[in-house]
């Protein structure tokens, strides 16, 4: 490090981010290495250190001997200040190298608010925004993750995106680039077309002109190209069992989001929750068995030290070996003093057994998600839970001595009623009342529960992909309608900021018409934007406007059932009559059954997998 950069941490918080030297980094010989990756989290360390996709993706790619991937997060706003005065690039935690030394540079997608910090990023590093401004000296500017999904909104950034898992793409990638270097036939244009070509799963937007109708609606997709793909399927790992799982992870010198194991359990869910993103696009299910899930979870403790296991899915409750596994780990957490966390319960699943395996967990709370006030709108949404199951549930927990409950709901679900507002309060006071028909509740303490109302995303790849979301004032009336419906202290009540929603639509629900917004975004500074004090609603409205974006156009309004949607390039394995029968099931108020009572042919089995939630995929 030198000495103006060890000046310039003393006078920013959190230095402790840009220190690197962490235990557990991976350092590399530059002289043998052929192809270096930057793998990039547009948000703070804190944050990006506790993404397991990252840790995961890392020690994969470090695998390969010739390729040295390093880490790279996105300076907070201080440092990002006196980056820009003393002309200081933005470089990677392991080499202190600048973005511009590297091969490739990887961002992972998490959140579409992130945007504008993937641009300032390339900024920091003097890396021009737009791919066809990058000629062949520059990086590879890669990305991947959930909202990869719909890439059009960044498309006009990134050379490429790898459209699902990263375990096997990333490599491949890495190993044709080699190949093509070695040969001396490397051009961007040549490796990406070979890539787009030979590697399944990899989207180039270049290569793919769009036009679109008189009312600014998508007419088609034309690949310039006749030997790539005319839509892009997402790649999955099949065996969870044989799959990458790190020995070893990189230790924060500070204090991260979430300094515990994380025990991927499974990946996809049984559920159909017509909300869901992540429900659709990480399908089908495929389980690690618990012996390699127990052997992992001892050799992450031996290496770190961790006192919190983490057991991470969409659904663990639904994880077919639970109880297996759990009674396997406490064979040794116990007496290791490690506790056990399950963070991501159904009410329909909780019970006893469960409560007395997680009573070691330092918490005396416990968040469900009915995620509706009413049974009708519970099954609209397919949610498959009812009240009695979330009463049930509670009274599990007050009677192992938790006080207090948080809930999960959403506002502005298709159909949506003001008696279903309501009924958000109403459960939230049954929960109370069901406290105090607790005999052995912990009669010291007052009851809880804190509701947290978001309002909904007609994300793609659901069966909601279709529908407008509500203007922001019948947001806000209904956000003000359920306050007024809450009188008892003992019920607190939050709900996201529906601006914030609303740009987040636009963003999740774009085409490649929102680069020039984005791009004149991070012209004017615009970063943290997931971040409330970051955040200005009045700015970003600007922008679009002046850039000739209407937000309503793609935030407030239905899209037609027949219209090509933005994110049609791509296949995510479910059909897109599948999205479509559920959203009928949707207004017809019925149910679908989670997949492993009944096969409802969403068409992943044809990805297949082992241990798959599917019968199908198994024939």
């Amino acid at each position: 490090m030198n000495k103006k950069m060890s000046t310039i941490l003393k006078s920013v918080s959190k230095p402790g981010r840009y220190a690197g030297g962490e235990f557990g980094q991976i350092i590399k010989n530059k002289e043998t290495i052929k192809a270096r990756f930057a793998f990039c989290f547009p948000d703070t360390y804190e944050i990006g250190m506790s993404n397991l996709g990252v840790r995961i993706l890392y020690g994969v790619l470090n695998r390969e001997e010739d390729v040295w991937c390093e880490r790279v997060y996105d300076p907070w706003i201080d440092m990002q200040e006196k980056m820009r005065k003393h002309h200081i690039p933005l470089t990677a935690c392991e080499s202190g190298d600048p973005l511009t030394a590297f091969d490739m540079i990887g961002f992972t997608l998490q959140y579409e608010m992130s945007y504008t910090n993937v641009l300032n990023m390339l900024d920091l590093s003097g890396i021009p925004l737009r791919s066809s401004d990058r000629d062949d000296s520059m990086p590879i500017i890669i990305g991947g993750g959930p909202c990869a999904y719909n890439p059009e909104p960044v498309a006009d950034f990134f050379d490429l995106f790898n459209i699902g898992e990263g375990e096997e793409m990333l490599p491949a990638l890495c190993r044709l680039y080699i190949r093509m270097k070695d040969e001396g036939r490397y051009t961007k244009e040549a490796y990406l077309h070979e890539a787009a070509r030979t590697i399944p799963g990899i989207y180039v937007p270049a290569f793919y002109q769009v036009s679109y109708h008189e009312d600014g609606t998508i007419k088609e997709y034309t690949p310039i190209y006749d030997d790539i793909p005319r839509t892009v399927q997402k790649q999955i790992i099949k065996d969870m069992d044989t799959s990458y799982f790190p020995e070893q992870v990189v230790m924060p010198y500070i204090e991260t989001v979430h300094d515990r194991i994380m025990l991927e359990v499974f990946r996809g869910c049984i559920r159909g929750c017509r909300f869901c993103q992540a429900g659709i696009i990480y399908r089908p299910v495929r389980e690690k068995s618990p012996e390699v899930l127990n052997e992992q979870a001892k050799c992450l403790f031996e290496s770190t030290g961790y006192d919190e296991i983490s057991l991470t899915s969409l659904s663990i409750s639904d994880y077919t070996h639970l109880e297996e596994l759990t009674d396997e780990l406490l064979e040794w957490t116990d007496e290791n003093m490690v506790s056990l966390s399950l963070p991501s319960l159904r009410v329909d699943s909780f019970n006893k057994e469960l409560m007395d395996k997680i009573a070691t967990v330092r918490s005396s709370s416990l968040t469900f998600a009915p995620e509706a006030g009413t049974q009708r709108l519970r099954d609209v949404i397919n949610k498959n839970v009812r009240e009695d199951d979330l009463l049930r549930a509670v009274h599990v927990a007050f009677e192992a001595g938790k006080n207090t409950v948080k809930l999960y709901f959403m506002s502005g679900l298709p159909t949506e009623t003001y008696k279903d507002l309501k009924g958000i309060a109403d459960l939230a006071a049954l929960v109370i009342d069901e406290y105090y028909h607790c005999p052995n509740r912990n009669k010291t303490k007052k009851p809880q529960v804190t509701i947290s109302v978001s309002c909904l995303i007609p994300k793609p790849f659901t069966p909601f992909q279709w529908e407008a979301q509500d203007s922001l004032e019948t947001l806000a009336e209904k956000q003000a309608y359920l306050g007024s419906q809450i009188t008892d202290r003992k019920i607190r009540y939050t709900h996201h900021d529906a601006k914030v929603s609303r740009i987040e639509a636009v963003l999740a629900r774009g085409d490649r018409r929102l680069s020039d917004s984005l791009e004149l975004a991070c012209k004017e500074g615009f970063m943290f934007d997931s971040w409330d004090e970051c955040f200005d609603y009045d700015r970003w409205i600007s922008v679009l406007e002046r850039s000739g974006i209407d937000p309503a156009f793609y935030a407030n309004r239905a899209y037609g059932l027949d219209e090509v949607l933005p994110w049609d390039i791509i296949d995510c394995g479910v059909t897109k009559e599948f999205l479509r029968r559920e959203r009928d099931r949707a207004y017809a108020e019925a149910t679908t059954p989670n997949c492993r009572e009944k096969c409802s042919g969403c068409g992943a089995n044809r990805l297949g997998g082992e241990r798959s939630c599917c019968p199908k995929a198994k024939q």
